[in-house]
């Protein structure tokens, strides 16, 4: 009998994280999914090792590094057509016993939820804000300019919904780091926009499914570990300008026409000097932590 669920993971020289988030995806259901490795690019061989570890793994090769939401498209495209779930997580989730048969319970309980999201901690124990409201330029702008230098501000309170309790509930959007999806509702909106190349395509998803008249739900009975983005520590002058455009992207497309060109040409201004002044920072962290080794 096909599984109810599929995995997708999108890959790019993720290493020992593919190899522990397949060893503990076997206790995070009683079911034997489908795994997609959507690879962008991988050198190091880990894909590959996976693909002839495991014979429910399936490797395809995306062609080049062409974002995280193209991938994971790419990805599902590959899915079984009678497959009502889509788990989508990065490669560097380690699953707690139980996790992805949680959220499908979840997901009976709330037949209008296209997306649900467990709770999500870091390596140190503590509990990352995966549910979210969708921002507005206000709250926004508030987080981007305070979030690193006074971080109980109230703008960033409000985005990550820091005052709300630990309880199933729908929220504005979901950390694409682990979601489970029901197929029938993502492909009826298309899917990840794959204009965003990293950053920003989970809360794009969450807000265009709560447009679309779907929920997306927190479910804190289940719960995984995220190492959390090891390739942005590596690469901030990669990786932090791209959250950067990512954000432009996704307020322009909800500012449009030509009344809104200055406030579109204002944000984009805005963003680049903090992207740089970000990435100034990242690489003087950088060069110390060097130093002290």
């Amino acid at each position: 009998m096909t599984a109810s669920f599929a995995v997708v993971t999108v890959t790019y020289s993720s290493g020992d994280y593919l190899h522990n988030f397949l060893r503990t995806l076997t206790a995070a259901s009683s079911q034997t999914a489908q795994v997609i490795i959507a690879d962008n690019g991988s050198t190091d061989g880990a894909p590959e090792q996976a693909e002839a570890a495991y014979d429910n793994v399936t490797l395809v090769r995306t062609g080049g590094n062409i974002g995280y939401g193209g991938a994971v498209n790419r990805g599902v495209a590959e899915v079984d057509d009678d497959v009502e779930f889509i788990v989508v997580a990065n490669p560097d989730v380690e699953w707690s016993a139980g996790a992805i048969d949680e959220l499908l319970d979840a997901a009976r309980r709330w037949p209008r939820a296209a997306s649900l999201g467990p709770l999500i901690t870091e390596p140190d124990g503590s509990v990352y804000p995966s549910a979210r409201r969708v921002p507005d330029l206000v709250s926004g702008t508030g987080h981007a300019v305070l979030g690193a230098v006074w971080k109980s501000n109230p703008w960033t309170a409000a985005y990550r919904d820091d005052d709300a309790d630990l309880t199933e509930r729908p929220v504005g959007w979901l950390s694409g780091s682990c979601l489970l999806l029901r197929r029938a509702a993502f492909d009826n909106i298309g899917g990840f926009d794959s204009r965003y190349f990293m950053f920003m395509e989970d809360v794009d998803l969450g807000d265009r499914l709560g447009k679309s008249g779907w929920l997306n739900v927190f479910v804190p009975t289940s719960s995984v570990m995220h190492a959390k983005s090891h390739s942005v520590s590596k690469h901030p002058e990669k990786m932090i300008p791209a959250h950067h455009a990512s954000a432009y992207r996704f307020n322009a497309d909800r500012h449009p026409g030509p009344l809104r060109a200055p406030l579109r040409l204002a944000l984009r201004a805005g963003l680049a000097v903090r992207s740089k002044i970000a990435v100034a920072a990242a690489l003087r962290e950088q060069r110390r932590e060097s130093g002290q080794a």
